[in-house]
Parts: C-alpha cells; sequence; structure tokens
C-alpha cells in the first residue's frame, strides 16, 4: 500500500531555548541590604535619634524638620531593602526584567539607613537632604560632561580614554583667560577650545596614522597633564595675576528656585549647569531622533554599510571627536571659573576615568550617562556630608566613596552592555 503525506512521521517540535534565571544582582542586592540592617540597624544604639533638614526658610512651602528614631528607621529601612531584593530574585525567577524604579528605590533606602547611623545621637548637627542633594547635582557636573563626550566619540568608533586631559585642559585655559580677562564667563568660552583640541589629536591619530585608540589617549592625557604643570610652574606661579580665583554666580531662576527641594536643587545653580540641561537634552535628541545621529549611531556599528551609502566615516569621526573634546573642555571650567577656585596640578583627579564609568553604565546615552553621573556625584556629596557630621567611617574610607561606587556599578549594575561594534577599529579604504 501507497504511503501518503499524512501517514508521515510529524517532524519534531523546534526545542525553545530558556535562557539561564540570572540570581547574581538580587543575590548581591540581598547581602547589602542583610549588611546593612546588622550594621546601620541592629548596630545603631537603642533610644538615638537622627534629625533631618528637608528645606529652606524660603521655600514656598515650609517643610518641618524631622526626628526620628535611628535605630527603627534604619531597621526599617534595612528591611525594605531586603524586600525589593526578593522582589528582584522573584522577578529573576520569572525571567522578567525589574523597572528602573527598584534600583532607585532600594538605593534611597540602603542610603537612608546609612544616614540615619550616621547621625544617630549626634545632636548638635542634622542631616542637611536638599544641601546633599545640591552638592549631588554640582559635582556631577564634569561626569556629565565628560561621559557626553565619551558617548559623541563612541557612538561613531572612537574610543576617548583622553576625556581625562580634556577636563584638564578646560580648567586650565579657563582659568588662564579668565585671569587674562577678569570675566569668568570669558573663561567658559575658551574652555571648549582647549578640549577640542586634545579631541582633534585623538581624531587625527585615531583616523589617519591608525594608531591604537587606547594607547593614544593615554598618551594624551600624559600630554595635557606635563603641559599644564609646567606653565603653571613657570608662568602662573610666577605671575599670580594669571591664576585668579575667579567664580560665576549662581542664578536663581524666580518661583521655581523657592519650590521645596527640587528649587534649589534644580534652579538655583550657575551657568554652567543650566548649560548642562540644555546640552544633555539637545544630544539625547539628535542622537535617537535626528538623521545626524543616526548616520553617526551607523558609523560606530556599521562603518563600510555607511560608507556604502555615502556617509564620509572619517570625516564623521573627526567632527564627533572634536565635539567630545569640546564638550569636556567645557566641563572642565567647573573645576575653575565655576568652582571660583585658582587652577591647580592635576586638579581633575581622575574625574575623567569616572565619566567614563558614567558613560558605560549608562549605556552610551547622553540621558543615561546624567543618571550615572548622579549617582556617582552623589556618592561624593555623601562622603563630604558624613565628614561634616563627625560619622564614625574613617576618613580614608570616605575618601573611597566615589571609587568604591563606580567600582560596584560598573561591575554590578551593567549587566551585558554592548559597546557600539566598530567602536576603536580604524575604517581603512
Amino acid at each position: 500500500m501507497t504511503a501518503t503525506v499524512a501517514d508521515a512521521p510529524a517532524a519534531p517540535a523546534p526545542s525553545v531555548l530558556i535562557p539561564p534565571k540570572k540570581f547574581g544582582p538580587s543575590i548581591a542586592l540581598g547581602v547589602i541590604a542583610l549588611l546593612s540592617l546588622v550594621i546601620f540597624g541592629l548596630g545603631t544604639a537603642s533610644g538615638a535619634s537622627t534629625t533631618f533638614v528637608v528645606a529652606r526658610s524660603t521655600d514656598f512651602v515650609h517643610l518641618p524638620t524631622y526626628t526620628a528614631p535611628s535605630r527603627l528607621a534604619a531597621i526599617l529601612l534595612s528591611l525594605v531593602g531586603l524586600g525589593l531584593a526578593g522582589w528582584a530574585a522573584y522577578r529573576a525567577n520569572q525571567h522578567r526584567k525589574v523597572g528602573i524604579w527598584l534600583p532607585v528605590v532600594y538605593g534611597m533606602a540602603i542610603m537612608g539607613a546609612l544616614l540615619t547611623w550616621a547621625g544617630a545621637g549626634r545632636d548638635a548637627t542634622s542631616i542637611q537632604i536638599t544641601g546633599l542633594l545640591t552638592s549631588s547635582l554640582f559635582l556631577a557636573v564634569p561626569l556629565v560632561f565628560g561621559a557626553l563626550a565619551g558617548t559623541l566619540c563612541e557612538r561613531s568608533g572612537i574610543i576617548n580614554i583622553a576625556i581625562e586631559g580634556q577636563l584638564l585642559a578646560g580648567a586650565f585655559l579657563a582659568a588662564l583667560v579668565a585671569s587674562m580677562v577678569g570675566n569668568a564667563y570669558v573663561g567658559l568660552i575658551a574652555a571648549p577650545i582647549a578640549g577640542a583640541l586634545v579631541g582633534l589629536l585623538l581624531a587625527i591619530f585615531a583616523t589617519k596614522y591608525w594608531v591604537n585608540q587606547i594607547v593614544v589617549g593615554v598618551v594624551l592625557n600624559m600630554l595635557v597633564v606635563g603641559l599644564t604643570s609646567f606653565f603653571f610652574s613657570t608662568v602662573m606661579t610666577e605671575n599670580g595675576d594669571l591664576n585668579q580665583a575667579l567664580g560665576m554666580a549662581k542664578l536663581p531662576i524666580p518661583l521655581l528656585s523657592s519650590i521645596p527641594v527640587l528649587g534649589p536643587v534644580l534652579f538655583n545653580q550657575n551657568l554652567l549647569v543650566y548649560i548642562l540641561y540644555v546640552t544633555v537634552a539637545v544630544l539625547q535628541v539628535m542622537l535617537f531622533k535626528s538623521r545626524w545621529g543616526l548616520r553617526v549611531r551607523a558609523v560606530g556599528e556599521h562603518p563600510k554599510a555607511a560608507d556604502t551609502v555615502g556617509i564620509n566615516v572619517n570625516r564623521t569621526r573627526v567632527r564627533n571627536t572634536v565635539l567630545g573634546g569640546a564638550i569636556a573642555g567645557l566641563g572642565g571650567a567647573f573645576f575653575t571659573v565655576a568652582s571660583g577656585l585658582a587652577f591647580g596640578k592635576e586638579m581633575t583627579s581622575g574625574k575623567g576615568y569616572i565619566a567614563l564609568a558614567a558613560m558605560i553604565l549608562g549605556r552610551w546615552s547622553p540621558r543615561g550617562a546624567l543618571a550615572a553621573a548622579l549617582l556617582f556625584g552623589f556618592a561624593d556629596a555623601l562622603r563630604a556630608q558624613l565628614g561634616a557630621i563627625g560619622s564614625p567611617i574613617p576618613s580614608q574610607f570616605l575618601a573611597m566613596f566615589p571609587y568604591i561606587a563606580t567600582i560596584f556599578a560598573v561591575a554590578g549594575l551593567v549587566g551585558h552592555a554592548r559597546p557600539p561594534a566598530a567602536e576603536g577599529i580604524p575604517y581603512k579604504k
């Protein structure tokens, strides 16, 4: 009897590949929350209290000062962290992601437990919430500009390790020009020029001579450190008028600056911070909502395909690298004219490398870079706040706070972040 198609055995259904469950992040969150419970909660003396000052007397709405029982508050906040860690594990078991709200709320809970423990029993001092948030934003300014510079460069395929040098060059030229003219705002205009020159050197070596971009970036950092140190020792030291401590005044926005908490944090800043707001918004839109941004991302992902449709790959990379250098140089003005300080040797103190970490943590987007830089700025502001209230944490560990936050954030929170595919690869026609 002849076999028919209907009699043929059915083909086995293709097996569905189920990705492995990832409990690593939730376990890390649980361990940190458990340590917080033991150290900050159970380790706080019974009967002690912590005072939190939320707002200022000049705000539209006067918010009262809060005094909380330290031990109970630290325990409850730590338990909130444990609960969120359990929720993250539950979502991981279901192969589902957690929302961005979870790490934000978790971080607030653990930081709240830390501040409660640090301020316990200190009747003469209080935790200044508004001051802490204001300092966090201000200290994040150079990190945001540096991370934006790295994002622009790496989206087009150029690895920008020279952010540290661009920040330092911008700080130097801003102080020099501002001192010569006697106006801090002129120094703010000069700072991007210094950063753009460093970016131009990086672009030439990367696109024309095909030199390893990481090596070039490190060399440029050393070059800028050497040049600025030389001119500081020979020119600025011998002539103090060329290194004056000129600063920019705060520009409070009427009405908005009087909003409790958010007003002084966001709307009572100097001009550089307001430029930061505009820069982040413009770059976010331009990179992901414009034809220019599509071309830049195409050059960074698949330069040969971009060249095929008529995009000049190397010219795009040069322009982006110079623009990124100018933005980083503008961030360098934070260290001098925006902070009212004179220039000092190597005063950027590795902020360019932290900006690189913020760029990676922000997944190569301006919006993400802003959020990541604010995290590192908060760690730096927290160090200052804990030192001011006389925290029992040794000063050496307080100084390590921003760098520890950088390591944990990049190692534990980035996940499998994928950089642009053609990053660091010279385009040779």
